[in-house]
């Protein structure tokens, strides 16, 4: 059976080029359009990894990186972060999340600013989803 890779963008040709990445790499690609339809799937389906935008409708990446990060059930799924916001400006909320909130959420496995490169994203999966 062959492992489960969540893409979650708001951008068709984004989650068109990751989806066909991921699947002519061995993996079944499952896709989402935000972060509500994202949490859906990750509970529907159980994906091995997830590769999430930032920004997005409805609810942001951010929000389902927090939600995913702070539930046991889901805490372990490695995440990649696919975004055109910088690095730098992510993990800063990411600390501000803790530092007004009390939320604690541990940095994701690997950032990529878009666009991504296929040879980069490959070698994170593979790293952090291995066949």
């Amino acid at each position: 059976m062959k492992k489960k890779i969540l893409v979650v963008d708001d951008e068709m040709d984004i989650r068109i080029f990751v989806s066909t990445l991921v699947e002519t790499n061995g993996y079944k690609a499952l896709v989402a359009k935000d972060g509500e339809e994202g949490l859906r799937m990750v509970k529907d389906h159980k994906p091995n990894l997830i590769i999430l935008d930032v920004m997005m409708p409805r609810e942001s990446g951010l929000k389902l990186y927090k939600d995913l990060k702070s539930d046991d059930t889901t805490k372990q799924i490695p995440v990649i972060m696919v975004s055109a916001v910088s690095q730098k400006t992510f993990l800063h909320s990411i600390r501000e999340l803790e530092r007004y909130h009390g939320v604690s959420l541990a940095e994701p496995v690997a950032y990529i600013e878009k666009p991504p490169e296929a040879e980069e994203l490959i070698t994170l999966i593979g790293k952090f989803c291995p066949i």
